[in-house]
């Protein structure tokens, strides 16, 4: 073995160690939570009733249903995904893959105990919403949608899809979002063929739409603060009377107008979403020219003391 060799190796080994250091015991309890979590959505709302979920999680539902009994869901969620994850391993980090095959190792297996070992029936309809399909397709969507996005929030995913996206959507040139569409877009078309209906795959949408937006909602927060960019010649001024009214500091940057060519100062501010009518009275009180400019924050990190 080369030196090279042997100082790739030695560095590979420091990365896992690194990797090992980094598990932290709260991020394992709620992965640990949100792989329950989405178990019991998808075995509850979807399975009972033969609606898929998204990614490979909805393509382990449709080979549980077209292979053989002993070929399970379960099973299926990690022959598929752990090898994805493995794949994505350079990219996406030791420890992200570390908690991720976690993450779905919960997942099947809860769902193996779900499905064949706990006194829960769910052969032919779901045992809290029966056979009404909407019902099915929102709430199984809401809970699996809180488990995925528990899972991103403490430092995973739950589905190889997100990872395919992030190797493949660039070198394709579409973006992660359109990737996962195209890709149950192909797998719902593949279940409405197989299963010769589309009954059960347009409600596999609803399902796949709720759960989107349910993601959205637990990683970036229900209630998403502002950012304010505020253009003006009286920043100082402005930023000291927010300072008073809301109890927080904002950044000054120099600048030039673009057409004028005087120059302007730009006050980055953040705020929640009931201090925006106050921000937008208090800046036009003392400037009345200033340019005001608002974007979501959907994370907000600050050096604790």
């Amino acid at each position: 073995m080369n030196k090279n060799n042997k100082n790739t190796e030695n560095n590979e080994k420091k990365k896992r160690r690194a990797a090992l250091k980094s598990l932290r015991t709260q991020n394992l309890i709620f992965l640990a939570l949100a792989g329950i979590v989405n178990a019991f959505g998808v075995t509850i709302f979807l399975y009972p009733v033969k609606l898929y979920d998204s990614g490979i999680s909805g393509l382990s539902m449709l080979l549980d249903q077209i292979t053989a009994p002993h070929l399970t869901m379960s099973l299926f969620l990690l022959l598929l995904n752990v090898p994805i994850f493995l794949f994505g391993l350079r990219m996406q980090g030791m420890l992200f893959t570390f908690y991720s095959i976690f993450t779905v190792s919960v997942y099947s297996v809860m769902s193996f105990l779900i499905l064949n070992v706990l006194p829960i029936d769910v052969s032919f309809v779901s045992p809290l919403a029966g056979r009404d399909l909407l019902l099915c397709a929102i709430f199984g969507g809401v809970i699996s949608g809180v488990g995925s996005g528990m899972t991103i929030r403490f430092g995973g995913a739950i589905d190889g899809i997100d990872v395919l996206s992030v190797i493949f959507a660039k070198r394709i040139g579409i973006s992660l979002g359109t990737f996962v569409m195209a890709f149950n877009t192909l797998l719902y078309t593949a279940c409405g063929i197989i299963i010769q209906s589309w009954i059960l795959p347009l409600y596999s949408i609803v399902t796949y739409f709720v759960g989107s937006k349910t993601v959205d909602y637990i990683v970036e927060g229900f209630d998403r603060s502002k950012c304010a960019m505020i253009v003006t010649v009286k920043a100082a001024e402005i930023s000291e009377a927010l300072g008073k009214q809301f109890q927080s500091g904002g950044t000054i940057v120099n600048a030039i107008g673009g057409y004028t060519r005087e120059d302007k100062q730009i006050l980055y501010y953040i705020v929640n979403h009931f201090q925006i009518n106050r921000l937008k009275t208090i800046v036009r009180e003392i400037d009345e020219s200033a340019f005001i400019s608002l974007q979501d924050v959907s994370d907000i990190i600050r050096k604790r003391d």
